[in-house]
């Protein structure tokens, strides 16, 4: 797809190294939030899935960064 010689590669790392730092930054402020319920399960609940969403993201971000190294 992209002509791995060009700057197209380190350009597609910065995206991929910006979408790593925003979904971890996520995962944290959704686990804070999660943290911090105490009232209502079902809330504390999905914002600990939406965490959970965030980290397997960012697994998949990681493994696509290290193939392309």
């Amino acid at each position: 797809m992209f002509n791995k010689d060009s700057g197209e590669k380190g350009k597609i790392e910065e995206v991929l190294r910006n979408s790593l730092e925003v979904e971890e930054n996520q995962m944290r402020e959704y686990l804070i939030a999660a943290e911090r319920i105490h009232d209502d399960p079902e809330l504390k609940e999905r914002l600990e899935n939406f965490a959970q969403g965030n980290a397997k993201r960012s697994k998949q971000l990681l493994d696509e960064i290290s193939e392309n190294q």
